[in-house]
């Protein structure tokens, strides 16, 4: 009796196990359900955080754009402006830093967010204050000023990830953490379409008379200095409300909680490093963003140099962001699932032969705009360019959404924002290194000469300009950017084949195989 007894128990535990999907251990698992009901105020807030981490991300998009219409910086001089995006991918460096050291009576994560969101605040205000001598109207841009301060924009919006995402798990309810991924991929999509927006398309004299004048002017409707003032003061209110009227939970009556020093806490990095499963998920997380690098760093670029305007790109990209603030929450269910990996793999081979679109696209482009030299775009083309593009979105942002909703379950709460970092860093890491590559391959592998002079190979702003001076026109023989496409899609296959059934096994393991055992 005592033996059938123990068979029943068995049997209903595997089925316990069942339900709750992929984690072994029961005790140990997130519930798979989640319900925001109590926890909407804390949703809509890591939101509006998210936002503010979204702007540095929207003027490290927009103002490449304004240099390429320009047409007064090289690929190899956007690749060293794209410099400014790698705090994101080395913020793992500071981050035990910020989960150690903190004033417990206002908070592990406010007593970082409050410092670190005035001070981007303030460096806004400054940066607002020169930007008119760093990016002149018609010369060349100093790239060496702009490269470092919006650097500097970009370690605190970095520092300021780390604190959210730390926060993030606490902040939510238990079953709810999953929605972090949405809260993340909603906020910072609307971040960066409002700093790509305003400073690209409402400092357009062209467009604004096109689309928002009755009465012609010769200047936009803002301008970026103004844009910058006014978020810079934006911010630092946003900062002193959530100072006064947010608590945040005592970080010593969380479950497990475990106070460690600095030392400790970069010692707990590299233990959490040295897991089986976050070192195989590593090289993973490094490699996989090369077969989309080129389409996504180089594509937009490539349509400006094909004729379309940046006013044109921009009101496409803002139709983007408007996709991405909707996706997280149509695929919310998929990305606090118990197998978000798995949705990922599925998606990968398409976006990666969605590559192709974009290539055949930009190749016709100059056909398909250009009418005895005059640039005429008809409608149908932007058309099929939106089609594209959005496509290409969805995929792209998905595929991340996904992979934010498996760091959340995996994490070990206990250290929530080193480990959360660490991830993310990893996974930025792979990403910007991708595109910072891509970006500097194209003028390798590409090959122009002047139409009038073939020692003049235009790989310069200078020899270009020459070659106008003299009347020539610089006539390219092999465009790099076919080539690295072609490269990049191989390579992402045969990494999807690689790693299809390991990421898959990944999310199997138990809540255990991803925690610290401090015993």
């Amino acid at each position: 009796m005592e033996k059938s007894l123990n068979i029943e128990g068995e049997e209903e535990e595997e089925e316990e196990k069942e339900k709750l999907g992929t984690f072994e251990d029961p005790s140990q698992s997130l519930p798979v359900k989640s319900n925001l009901k109590g926890d909407w105020l804390n949703f809509f807030l890591l939101i509006l955080l998210y936002t503010i981490q979204g702007l540095p991300l929207g003027l490290a998009i927009a103002l490449p754009i304004i240099f390429q219409s320009k047409k007064m910086v090289t690929y190899k001089e956007q690749a060293f402006f794209s410099l400014v995006a790698w705090p994101y991918s080395v913020k793992i460096l500071w981050a035990p830093i910020i989960d150690s050291l903190y004033i417990q009576w206002i908070g592990r994560r406010k007593s970082w967010l409050i410092s670190v969101q005035y001070l981007m605040g303030a460096f806004l205000y400054y940066t607002a204050t020169n930007i008119d001598e760093w990016l002149p109207e018609s010369e060349i841009p100093n790239l060496k000023k702009l490269v470092f301060t919006f650097g500097v924009i970009s370690f605190l919006a970095a520092t300021q990830d780390i604190v959210v995402d730390g926060w993030a798990l606490t902040m939510l309810k238990k079953n709810n953490v999953g929605h972090a991924s949405t809260c993340n991929g909603t906020g910072v999509a609307l971040g960066v379409l409002i700093g790509t927006i305003f400073p690209v398309l409402l400092t357009s004299a062209d467009f604004c008379n096109k689309y928002l004048r009755t009465t012609d002017s010769r200047e936009g409707i803002i301008t970026i200095k103004g844009f910058l003032y006014f978020w810079s003061i934006t911010i630092i209110l946003i900062t002193t409300l959530s100072g006064i009227f947010k608590r945040e939970k005592d970080n010593r009556l969380e479950e497990g909680h475990v106070k460690i020093n600095v030392l400790q806490s970069y010692q707990l990095l590299w233990k959490i490093f040295k897991l089986p499963n976050v070192r195989v998920l590593a090289i993973a997380l490094l490699t996989m963003k090369i077969g989309f690098s080129a389409t996504d760093s180089v594509s937009n670029l490539k349509l400006i140099d094909a004729g379309i305007s940046k006013d044109d790109i921009m009101i496409i990209t803002i139709s983007m962001y408007i996709v991405k603030m909707i996706v997280p929450l149509i695929v919310s269910k998929y990305t606090s699932s118990t197998k978000p990996m798995s949705a990922y793999m599925k998606l990968m081979p398409i976006r990666l032969l969605w590559s192709i679109p974009y290539v055949v696209l930009i190749y016709y482009t100059p056909i398909l705009i250009k009418s005895n030299g005059v640039v005429n775009v008809p409608t149908y083309y932007y058309l099929i360019l939106v089609f594209i593009c959005i496509v290409h979105e969805i995929l792209a942002f998905t595929m991340y959404l996904f992979t934010l909703g498996f760091f959340s379950r995996i994490c070990d709460k206990r250290f929530g924002g080193t480990y959360m970092t660490m991830l993310s860093t990893i996974a930025s890491f792979g990403w910007v290194l991708s595109n910072t590559l891509a970006l500097r391959m194209i003028d390798v592998l590409s090959f122009s000469k002047c139409s009038n002079n073939d020692s003049n190979n235009c790989s310069t702003i200078q020899l270009k300009n020459t070659c106008k001076l003299n009347n020539g026109d610089c006539i390219s023989i092999v465009n790099g950017y076919y080539i690295e496409v072609v490269v990049c899609m191989i390579i992402g296959f045969v990494w999807y084949f690689s790693y299809k059934k390991t990421i898959k096994n990944l999310q199997t393991k138990s809540a255990s195989n991803w925690q610290l055992d401090l015993s």
